[in-house]
């Protein structure tokens, strides 16, 4: 099998594999605890969040760990909008329907079940939501605004540095997912002037199961899980020590090896753009042509069977996917497709092909090969 499906996990990366080994067995405290155990593993939770910090450039204390991205962006979403409210009266969110449902649908309950009103963001062709567009949306009544760095299923990198400077002007929160950005965009939080940053540990060759939220100084979050007094008071429960160093190992080498692993990928992502739009007819790139994940190709082939062109790429030997991993066998065309404008015929054809740090050159090229017959055999399966 040749995996061209990063964007959906990663493998563990060994070294981050071995930083593990040890909290598991030989060190094994619970971190609370005030014995020599407990001390052990504290001081291991401090020392990746120390490393995590110094990769965002912010204060060890403004690092939450959690369960996964998605769980931090639920605790950004839930945490601010219902701190501002509180503090501020404002109960207005800020988003666009191309953003991950643990934003999206989060932001949905929020208007349904706590009485929020959600302001959908426009986005352009390419699913970027564009500055001018941000900055008219905003208001006074508005409690948080939440955009994607770089979009999961069209690859399109937003321009956040920006639409933060507009929300700072604003006194409106601004949080943004960057769960697919982490691997290879940098993630420095004084540049991009963020409030609230999501990540998850297995897009960048970390482990499943845990994840972060960068919170800065002064930004008010209500917990929404309670108990112990873990991650200052804002998520209970205790700390899974070795995935949290796994976690912080992988973001360290993410961040020292990011030109590199770029250099590897983005070759082989436009050879795979170049090659698919000019052998498969009636095919187009999504998201936009440049400013996009270096390590990114995503398409809509028209009356084509997506998730049957799954199918057959998986018995050729090749795990792709349809757009989010969450979406994969759904038969509805993806939410995020048809807000960029896509009619139900090209939006149901939609094939994401991520590559990393294992892919190659002979991979590319065995995939190419095989793509263009067997697009043609999900065309005959939906003309039927």
């Amino acid at each position: 099998m040749i995996y061209l499906d990063y964007a959906a996990t990663t493998p563990l990366h060994p070294r981050a594999l071995n930083a593990m080994l040890p909290y598991f067995q030989e060190t094994f405290g619970n971190p609370s605890s005030a014995h020599r155990f407990g001390q052990k593993a504290e001081a291991a939770l401090e020392k990746a969040r120390e490393t995590v910090a110094a990769v965002l450039h912010c204060h060890p204390d403004e690092i939450i760990f959690t369960s996964c991205g998605s769980e931090s962006d639920n605790l950004a979403l839930r945490g601010a909008g219902l701190a501002r409210r509180k503090t501020a009266g404002a109960a207005q969110i800020l988003t666009a329907k191309t953003e991950h449902h643990a934003v999206s649908r989060t932001a949905e309950q929020m208007e349904k079940e706590y009485g929020f009103k959600v302001r959908w963001l426009e986005v352009d062709q390419t699913g970027a939501v564009q500055p001018a567009a941000f900055q008219g949306a905003l208001t006074s009544s508005a409690a948080l605004a939440s955009v994607m760095y770089a979009n999961n299923e069209i690859g399109t990198i937003n321009p956040i540095w920006e639409l933060a400077d507009f929300a700072r002007s604003q006194n409106v929160v601004f949080h943004t997912d960057a769960v697919q950005a982490a691997a290879y965009l940098d993630i420095n939080v004084q540049t991009l002037g963020v409030d609230l940053m999501s990540l998850g540990g297995h897009k960048f060759y970390g482990p499943k199961g845990v994840g972060a939220l960068y919170v800065r100084k002064g930004t008010a979050l209500i917990p929404h899980q309670t108990g112990g007094g873990q991650e200052f008071g804002l998520r209970a429960g205790t700390q899974n020590v070795p995935y949290i160093v796994g976690f912080a190992e992988a973001l360290r080498l993410a961040f020292e090896e990011r030109e590199a692993r770029t250099a590897r990928v983005k070759p082989l992502r436009d050879r795979i753009i170049g090659q698919v739009l000019e052998t498969i007819s009636d095919s187009q790139l999504t998201g936009h042509p440049q400013n996009r994940l270096p390590n990114h190709a995503s398409f809509v082939f028209k009356d084509a069977d997506g998730n049957f062109l799954l199918q057959l790429l998986d018995a050729a030997g090749f795990a792709c996917s349809s757009g989010s991993a969450c979406k994969t066998g759904n038969p509805e065309p993806s939410e995020a497709l048809l807000e960029l404008g896509y009619s139900r015929d090209w939006a149901l054809g939609s094939l994401r092909v991520t590559l990393g740090m294992d892919s190659s050159p002979e991979d590319v090229e065995a995939f190419l090969k095989t793509l263009p017959s067997l697009v043609e055999k999900a065309r005959k399966v939906n003309r039927k």
